[in-house]
């Protein structure tokens, strides 16, 4: 089948195309460019929420209970999720496959489970790729759950409009939560597994930091909400507050903000692995020169970093 074929039946909402052209975008051949050019001006419809937090929090029975509640409104789901590669066998166990294969079988939701492939961040190098894939194809709300993340893994910001931060009691994160970058990415807030007593104290704590933020007039107040993801418990609630994120994003601006801070992300981390890939493939005779230079005591590593700059600069690398 060729490509072309595979994009339109994926434009159309077909299951197994859509993951034939996932596939081909985490494997990065040369068709990505062609994918690429048949999604993008296509996608920007769907609301994509990020669901984030350690690893123990109940991120995808969470993302299981609320795509059911989408359902129940008759919206089509998808879900990303991203599962972390051994650094010894380069092998993943999707876990969410698992969690989430009862809800495979609906012809409104569409599941891809995704290894980081060593990827930093908290998500993959497709994840991105791979929600504009399902925004294309016309689904309405994209959950993307990443791995088990902690305060620097913010990439997230770029590939969702609406960050969902989730803690658990005695899950051991609820320190981490407190913690600048990734709680300052979130725009809600969770507390999961909240039916035991300990779920209140860190409802106070988390309040208790955002009340310290400056609030600017006309800024979305982070709220923080109590879920029981096995109960079905707050889960209305926090499918309502997503909706009156998205709305807040469309009628003050921000959502055009965000495709404008996404679009000049992905172009920049583009135009990074080209020039990586160009440097490396040109320069590796002249890089191992100043590291032989470096080893015999010639020089220092910074002053040959400046050398090789203006070399290449010159030569017109």
């Amino acid at each position: 089948m060729s490509i072309s074929t595979y994009l339109t039946a994926a434009l159309s909402g077909d299951h197994r195309a859509l993951a034939r052209v996932m596939t081909m975008l985490e494997m990065g051949g040369e068709e990505t460019r062609d994918i690429m050019r048949a999604m993008y001006p296509r996608a920007g419809r769907a609301h994509v929420i990020g669901v984030t937090g350690a690893p123990g929090v109940g991120k995808s029975t969470l993302i299981d209970a609320l795509a059911a509640a989408y359902r129940q409104q008759e919206k089509t789901v998808g879900i990303v999720c991203v599962d972390p590669t051994s650094p010894f066998t380069g092998g993943a166990l999707l876990g969410d496959r698992v969690r989430l294969q009862g809800r495979a079988t609906e012809s409104g939701v569409f599941i891809r489970s995704m290894a980081s492939r060593g990827q930093t961040g908290g998500v993959a190098r497709a994840t991105r790729r791979v929600v504009l894939v399902l925004d294309a194809a016309g689904f309405d709300v994209i959950f993307v759950e990443t791995l088990g993340a902690g305060q620097a893994d913010g990439d997230i910001r770029y590939i969702a409009q609406t960050v969902c931060l989730v803690t658990a009691p005695y899950a051991g994160d609820a320190v981490q939560a407190l913690k600048a970058g990734i709680l300052e990415t979130a725009h809600v807030l969770v507390v999961n597994k909240a039916d035991v007593p300990a779920a209140e104290a860190i409802v106070a704590a988390l309040r208790g930091v955002l009340d310290l933020d400056d609030k600017k007039e006309g800024a979305w107040i982070v709220p923080v909400l109590k879920t029981s993801a096995e109960r079905n418990e707050g889960i209305a609630a926090l499918r309502e507050t997503f909706m009156q994120h998205g709305d807040f994003l469309r009628n003050s601006g921000q959502w055009q903000q965000w495709c404008e801070q996404a679009a000049r992300h992905e172009i920049i981390t583009a135009a990074q692995a080209l020039l990586w890939t160009q440097f490396d493939a040109k320069c590796h005779d002249l890089i191992a020169a100043h590291v032989r230079a470096v080893l015999d005591g010639q020089t220092d590593p910074d002053t040959a970093a400046e050398r090789l700059v203006h070399e290449l600069m010159r030569s017109g690398v």
